[in-house]
């Protein structure tokens, strides 16, 4: 990794994100899911949200022809979840809980929320490929979010909220 790259890894690394978990199925109907921490917003008329897959990535061709995921945003005490799809564990979702949605999608449940979406459009960006997703069916609950800083993963310190 070049000098630049690990600077570039560094500042964006200190910069907190929310902890996602994208999931969706695969052509015989097995549910794939991985953590995603490069997740954002793009619209709100229409509902439009993104995130990046690395082409390197086991599940990529999968995410890639799908046409539905969902976006699951984890809430701060799910931080196995993220290791478990985090993790080359080929079996992740016998090891939690989940369902299929009415949209059918795989879901995880007790989740800060979840957006499920049609994939909109894709963009070649270097070594990952961004999705854009329409966002079709929204679930909230009343939680604290999961975050992402500097390779450590947990809940916002109550400190922030004095």
């Amino acid at each position: 990794m070049s000098e630049q790259q690990q600077a570039f890894r560094k500042a964006l690394g200190n910069y907190p994100t929310g902890v996602t978990v994208v999931t969706t199925f695969n052509e015989d109907h097995n549910p794939l899911g991985l953590t995603v921490n490069s997740f954002a917003s793009v619209s709100l008329d229409p509902l439009l949200i993104l995130w990046s897959i690395d082409k390197k990535s086991k599940s990529y061709n999968e995410f890639i022809k799908t046409k539905k995921f969902a976006v699951n945003i984890l809430a701060s005490d799910q931080q196995d979840l993220c290791n478990l799809f985090a993790s080359k564990n080929e079996d992740r979702f016998s090891q939690c809980d989940w369902r299929e949605s009415i949209q059918g999608l795989p879901v995880l449940e007790d989740t800060l929320s979840i957006l499920e979406c049609e994939t909109a459009e894709q963009v070649n960006a270097g070594d990952h490929t961004v999705l854009i997703g329409r966002v079709i069916n929204i679930e909230n609950a009343e939680k604290e979010p999961l975050l992402y800083h500097r390779r450590n993963i947990g809940a916002i310190p109550e400190a922030f909220y004095k």
